[in-house]
């Protein structure tokens, strides 16, 4: 999703036509009617410093096809040194609340998958961290984690369009406009791409249970995230960096089910009229 406030962008997984992101790293990209942009600053639902930002850009190998367009998203294909350098630089965006970046450099992969808790006012929402597929992203996931970032933050933004149904959260700010005053770069799906391919602007199926980073561009990752509780359309352009459990699936069907609060961007994206606060994010 892609959004902006002030000097900031939101982050979204929706494109300009539908945002949702989280202030500057809030925006979701929709397709069809609705625009396709995750966001997570300010206007969306994606949480990412300015676009003077300079996070560190991956560039897969020269030779690397693309995947197939079947419409799915790529399989995955570890990228050379994935995990090897991992870059958390400062953006000119102040943190929405106090925190150190994670450690640079080299990022195990192993375990393959971490378990943890997203625990909500609105029940929990459990969550499998695939750090085999996104070292980086979940890295930084878990050291906001541990610093208890996520503590007592609202899910800022709903969508609940056709082709769109996300949950977008972790902005302490409240409005999409925050992130943790550094960003990172995308990894899975989008390093399955070369630079520039075309199929990076194509709508692919985030199925439902993923959950994945806004943005307010490419490597713009912050802190703000959007959990998919239904079949969504999206560019291969948000990290996928795990999956919902159950237990959480029936925790978002239900703050879905309470719709989207009067006077947002659209009837079907805004604020949910069920309000959701994450109390903790415990790891294991």
């Amino acid at each position: 999703m892609t959004a902006s406030r002030g000097p900031h962008r939101p982050q979204n997984p929706i494109p300009s036509s539908i945002l949702i992101g989280a202030g500057i790293i809030g925006a979701v990209v929709i397709v069809v009617a609705v625009v396709f942009a995750l966001v997570s600053h300010d206007s969306g639902a994606v949480q990412h410093p300015t676009a003077t930002s300079q996070a560190p850009v991956y560039t897969p190998p020269s030779r690397k096809p693309a995947p197939p367009a079947n419409g799915r998203l790529p399989v995955f294909t570890a990228p050379a040194g994935l995990g090897a350098n991992c870059q958390y630089p400062r953006t000119p965006q102040p943190a929405a609340k106090d925190v150190d970046p994670p450690r640079s450099g080299r990022v195990s992969t192993d375990p393959a998958e971490i378990g943890a808790t997203i625990d909500t006012d609105q029940g929990p929402i459990g969550v499998t961290l695939d750090n085999a597929k996104a070292p980086c992203t979940v890295n930084s996931f878990i050291s906001l984690a541990h610093q208890g970032y996520f503590d007592d933050t609202g899910c800022h933004r709903l969508t609940t369009a056709a082709s769109l149904g996300v949950l977008q959260c972790g902005d302490p700010s409240g409005d999409g406009s925050g992130g943790p005053g550094y960003d990172f770069a995308n990894e899975y799906p989008t390093t399955e791409y070369p630079p520039g391919d075309p199929g990076l602007k194509r709508p692919v199926l985030y199925p439902r249970g993923t959950l994945a980073m806004a943005n307010a561009g490419p490597n713009t990752n912050g802190s703000q995230f959007f959990l998919v509780y239904r079949d969504s359309q999206l560019p291969p352009q948000y990290t996928v960096f795990g999956t919902i459990g159950d237990d959480g699936l029936a925790t978002l069907d239900a703050i879905a089910a309470g719709g989207v609060e009067a006077g947002g961007r659209s009837p079907e994206d805004g604020a949910p009229n069920t309000k959701v606060t994450i109390t903790a994010v415990h790891v294991d």
